[in-house]
Parts: C-alpha cells; structure tokens; sequence
C-alpha cells in the first residue's frame, strides 16, 4: 500500500507500507479518497511543526469511503461516504472534562502525532469519522475540516449577527472563517498582501477588503466602523505584527481570537486590553463543530466555489507541496485525489 511520509525536513517520499487492519470492535477502515494540503502540513514538510514528530504520514483534512466495519460499528456500514475528524483524546483530563477535548492533555492529532490521510487506506475508531450525504461529492467533503477550523474560530470569538469581525489573512483559512462569518450574517471586513486573494474574498461575502500594502489597516478599521473598532477581531496570518493590530483594532468589550502557534515573543501593552476589556482567546482545532458544518454542506449551504484551485495524484505528493512553495500566489488550496 502506497503512503507519503516525510522522512526528515525538507525529504519525502512514496513508499509501501503495510495493510491497515481492523484490530478492535468499534474501528472502521477507510478507503482514502481525497486529502488537503494544509499549512500545518507544510510545516512539517519543513521540520517546524512544533507539534509533530518525523517520520510521519501527514493529512488530517481527509474523505473516503467504508470499506470494512468492526462489529461493534453501529452507524456506518460499507460504502458509506466519510470525512475523518481529526482529534484523538483521552476524556478524563480536565480539558476534556471542561468540554474542550482539542486542547486535551493526552492529544493526539491524526497526520501530526500520529500517522494520517496521506496514504491510500487506514483505520481509525467510528467516533473519528462523520458520514456525509450520498449526494454530496468527496471533492466537496474534503473541505468540511478546515470549515470546523473557520467554525471554531468563530464560536470562540462568540461572533453574533450583525457585529462587525475583522480577518487578517485571506488565505484558506481567513476565507473558511469569512464563509462561516457570514452564514451568521456578520459584517466582515478581510485585510491581506494579495489583491487577487481580496477579490475572492469580495466575491464570497466580504463587506469590505484592505491591501494592507495600500492601506494602514487601523485608520480604514476606524472609517469602515464609524471610530468603534471591530466588535471581533481574528488574526489568521499569525505573526507578531498582526497579533498586536487584532488588539488595536478591536471595539471596546470586543474578543480577539489568536489562530497563531508562533513561538516569538510579542510585546504588547495591557493598557488596550485592560481599558477596552478585551477578551483574548486562542483557537485549536474544533470543539463538536463537525456535525453542524457536515449539514452545511450536505445542504449545499458551505460550497467549494473555487476555494480548491489544484489537484494532484498521491504519486504527485512530492511536487505538490513543492509547488506551494514556489507559488504561493497562485494557489487557493491544493488537494491529493488518492482514489481511482
């Protein structure tokens, strides 16, 4: 059986790995359909994960098919059409107990702790995978993780109607949170580097873009919220910079949400935040959003629309992730289509 493991930073390669198989009653084997490139996986192509141990299979955003049931499966039967949620926790530590099993001290995150997607078959237990609608196509599926991750981010932001959120990064991940953002009926303003990537981002929804090349991204916060700032502040690029404007820009009693796992330091003054009362949260993974964005798109209400810009085949991993990194601008998402 074919799999992508990452050797070592910067090394890759299609190798043969031996059969999954079913070892516990409540385990299903899926047949790997398609596989997101996220930019977690990138990172760890690049040994800066700092989550992840080498070697490994990554993948985590990843569809297929039932191919074979444990017999204590109850909900899934073969041939049935599944995405794999991606966490692995243990229940009994107190972030689990507290309802917040993504942050769980005994994690473990599929294609990052432990072996993922990126391979041709694999087992996991029936509690990690979510059926989707026969009508629905995998192609369209593939996308339902990083959705959670858009969903998450605005759950944590306790994001309400008709509030004003501003994303910094119109990347997958800055587009996923626009998508949900405005299923919520939210007023979003997206700032990003790219003006190709602002222009999708005004075409799915975005009440308003900045170039922050252009623009200073405070004094068009300041006009576009009449002086107030944004009452939801997310800060999906991740760097140093960014993480201090989430705060400047945020309205009095607003939340800024951090998606960063940068380990810089950033000096920031606790007068804004104290005077303001911010509240900061940061945003891992999901927490029980699966359910609800699987009937999003099993309704067609969260579609691809052009988010998904290049395909490759499982053979092709090694020039995919290389294509990435040669041209940033020219992607949207890259996915690996591993079923025939």
């Amino acid at each position: 059986m074919k799999a992508l493991q990452v050797i070592k930073p910067f090394e890759m390669a299609v190798i043969d790995v031996s059969e999954p198989v079913i070892s516990k009653p409540e385990e299903v084997l899926v047949q790997t359909e398609y596989v997101g490139i996220c930019g977690s996986d990138m990172h760890i192509y690049h040994g800066s994960n700092p989550l992840a141990t080498l070697p490994r299979v990554p993948g985590h955003e990843v569809t297929g098919r039932v191919l074979e049931i444990g017999q204590g499966v109850q909900g899934l039967k073969v041939g049935d059409k599944v995405v794999v949620e991606p966490i692995r926790y243990c229940g009994d530590c107190y972030a689990c107990r507290k309802g917040q099993p993504n942050v769980c001290e005994n994690l473990s995150v599929f294609g990052v702790h432990e072996d993922g997607g990126m391979r041709e078959r694999f087992v996991v237990p029936e509690k990690q995978l979510h059926k989707v609608a026969d009508h629905t196509s995998l192609e369209e599926a593939v996308l339902i993780e990083p959705y959670t991750i858009g969903a998450q981010a605005v759950y944590r932001g306790e994001l309400q109607a008709g509030e004003t959120l501003l994303i910094q990064g119109a990347g997958p991940i800055g587009i996923c949170i626009l998508k949900l953002a405005k299923l919520m009926d939210a007023r979003v303003m997206i700032s990003d580097l790219d003006d190709a990537k602002l222009s999708y981002a005004k075409e799915l929804g975005a009440d308003e873009v900045v170039n922050v090349k252009q623009q200073d991204l405070l004094e068009a916060v300041d006009r576009w919220t009449d002086g107030e700032g944004v009452n939801v502040s997310i800060d999906a690029v991740c760097i140093p910079q960014t993480f201090k404007l989430s705060i400047d820009a945020a309205s009095v009693a607003g939340r800024v949400v951090v998606l960063s796992f940068g380990e810089e330091a950033v000096e920031v003054a606790p007068l804004p935040i104290t005077k303001k009362e911010l509240t900061l949260k940061g945003s891992r993974l999901q927490t029980f959003q699966f359910e609800k964005v699987v009937k999003l798109v099993d309704e067609g209400k969260l579609r691809e629309q052009g988010l998904i810009t290049h395909t490759f085949s499982l053979d092709e991993a090694k020039e995919a992730f290389q294509f990435i990194e040669k041209n940033p601008n020219e992607i949207r998402k890259v996915i690996l289509k591993v079923g025939e």
